[in-house]
């Protein structure tokens, strides 16, 4: 058995128990340990990993640890660049896309507000969360710890904060999503993207009130939703902007 002196950086320390956090710890490791190994069983997921180094060098995930090392994990950059050095991934996501656990529906929603392909189902399990995100290069969103260690998920985000709005802020923060936004482009129930679409078209669909204020409609063809310029769009609106999101 072999020994490794580890210390975690910045928020990964949440993943910690308290007498582990902000200081370096020597545990010992398996036989034929990799990095990830350790890091997972520690308690921090591997997607929330951004950079290893180990003895001073730049790691990947499946680096053999050796008695002695120290190693230094450090979660997402925001301060400075540090994609010379990045070995954990083989690549970067080309188009954020996103799978919300089955208790995230209420992020899940304002995602695709905000113009992000989101898939959501309140029956949803962990597994179809793992095999999703790792088929079709999806983000997986959860505040379950456990599900983030599934060797499938190479892309995913522990949600820290507990209410919708505050958790869509997070991420937007966190993934810097405000310049990818497209607001008001998928339906909110289903994902599916919107088109505009004429008052006559739709106007046995909408209250007297609506159709007396209103003249601009945008339209989902899957779930056939009509959805207009009402005072939840201006709340939607106003949590746009307060991400630096223009609305137009």
């Amino acid at each position: 058995m072999v020994s490794a002196t580890f210390r975690f950086y910045e928020e990964l320390n949440d993943f910690l128990p308290r007498a582990r956090r902000k200081v370096e710890f020597t545990v010992p490791c398996a036989r034929a340990a990799t990095t990830k190994h350790m890091i997972e069983a520690l308690g921090v997921p591997h997607t929330e990993v951004e950079l290893i180094l180990v003895n001073g060098e730049s790691s990947g995930f499946e680096r053999m640890l050796c008695d002695g090392d120290r190693v230094a994990v450090y979660p997402k950059f925001e301060s400075f660049d540090v994609r010379p050095l990045l070995r954990v991934r083989s690549a970067p996501l080309r188009t954020v896309r996103f799978v919300a656990d089955a208790h995230l529906g209420g992020l899940a929603r304002l995602l695709r507000m905000a113009g992000f392909d989101t898939l959501y189902d309140n029956r949803i399990d962990d597994p179809t969360v793992a095999a999703l995100s790792e088929d079709e290069g999806r983000i997986a969103l959860t505040r379950d710890r456990d599900l983030l260690k599934r060797r499938g998920i190479t892309h995913g985000c522990y949600v820290r904060a507990l209410k919708p709005a505050l958790q869509f802020a997070e991420l937007f923060q966190r993934l810097d999503l405000a310049a990818s936004a497209r607001p008001f482009t998928l339906c909110l129930a289903c994902n599916a993207p919107l088109r505009p679409v004429s008052k006559t078209e739709v106007t046995g669909q909408l209250p007297p009130s609506v159709r007396a204020a209103h003249e601009e409609f945008l339209t989902c063809d899957t779930c056939h939703g009509v959805f207009w310029r009402g005072s939840h769009w201006r709340r939607m609106q106003a949590l746009l902007a307060s991400q630096g999101v223009d609305t137009g």
